[in-house]
């Protein structure tokens, strides 16, 4: 588990992606793999989406990754303190399709598994997404039992 706090700011995000994918890359999933360019991607998203709409003055967000390494699953989940919940929108109810923005939440449900929204403790709300990763064995040396 990886457990981080970020400022709500555009370097706060970008920091959010860089050490996840740092992290990832300590749990032996590499840097420039499909994997970790996904889980990337979400947190990218993620981490955007809570600065840009779920920024609140003074509060900062939270970034928190799990490796389930059996399942082969990352889960991937933003906590802010706003209140809004996000949702799927067509690019028309966003604007224009050639508009640079808006389209967050559609990357994020084409690359992972499945997201959602949760509530949270205190104020604010989870989105989440988990990321099928490759199954890697144990990286942990096993050792015979000496009798």
């Amino acid at each position: 588990m990886f457990v981080q706090r970020f400022s709500a700011t555009r370097r706060g995000a970008r920091l959010a992606r860089r050490l996840a994918a740092h992290h990832l890359d300590l749990w032996h999933l590499p840097y420039g793999g499909t994997a970790s360019d996904t889980v990337a991607l979400v947190v990218a998203e993620l981490a955007a989406n809570a600065v840009l709409h779920g920024r609140v003055p003074g509060r900062d967000f939270e970034l928190r990754l799990g490796y389930d390494r059996s399942a082969g699953v990352v889960r991937v989940e933003v906590s802010d303190t706003h209140p809004g919940r996000p949702g799927l929108c067509g690019t028309a109810a966003r604007g224009p399709a050639d508009a640079e923005g808006g389209r967050g939440l559609l990357v994020v449900a084409a690359v992972a598994a499945r997201w959602g929204v949760d509530d949270r403790l205190g104020p604010g709300k989870t989105v989440w997404a988990e990321c099928a990763v490759p199954v890697l064995p144990d990286p942990r040396p096993v050792y015979p039992l000496r009798g």
